[in-house]
């Protein structure tokens, strides 16, 4: 299993915006679900994107989405609009849920199950690391994930780093994905 945790710290917790990048840079968000979950006319059934949506009116939100639920959905922008907005104003959608669930609760329950990674460019490099089983990678968005924050992952898990340069969020997880599917090809 792969789960993918975006820590957003300016995501809008409801559906009163346009589009997606001034809804607290919720374009952030649908990028990071698409790397997650999609591949070339599939979706990953293994896998989990999580968003921690810390902006107005009423943080935090924990937005879940899971690929082996997950139906009737593209992977362009005006669909994960119309979903996003659909899902924050308090709707259904197959495979999306909604929660309270803070970033520290989700840490805790994901502990006693995965081993969690944090990116950031200053950690070990991931070619270093031996990544493999049920997995959790957390990322920031923009703006990056308060010091507090990470200090909190940090007790369980540890940091890794794709390199010196930092990469937007959805390009790690492509990258993250890549390389776990090379190593599960290689071990089959």
């Amino acid at each position: 299993m792969r789960e993918f945790v975006l820590y957003s710290r300016t995501g809008r917790t409801d559906a009163k915006w346009k589009n997606l990048h001034d809804a607290g840079r919720l374009d952030i968000v649908y990028e990071c679900a698409v790397a997650s979950l999609f591949l070339s006319h599939a979706i990953r059934k293994d896998t989990v994107f999580h968003a921690i949506l810390n902006g107005p009116p009423e943080p935090p939100l924990h937005l879940k989405v899971e690929g082996s639920t997950l139906y009737d959905v593209r992977t362009d922008v005006s669909t994960w609009t119309q979903i996003l907005k659909k899902v924050l104003s308090g709707k259904q959608h197959p495979g999306i849920s909604l929660s309270k669930t803070s970033f520290e609760g989700l840490m805790r329950e994901k502990a006693e199950k995965a081993k969690i990674y944090v990116l950031e460019e200053g950690g070990k490099d991931v070619f270093e690391v031996d990544i493999g089983g049920n997995l959790v990678f957390v990322l920031g968005d923009h703006v990056g994930i308060p010091k507090k924050v990470e200090a909190f992952a940090l007790r369980y898990g540890e940091k890794i780093s794709l390199g010196k340069r930092p990469y937007l969020a959805a390009t790690c997880i492509t990258v993250l994905n890549y390389l776990l599917d090379r190593k599960e090809l290689s071990e089959k």
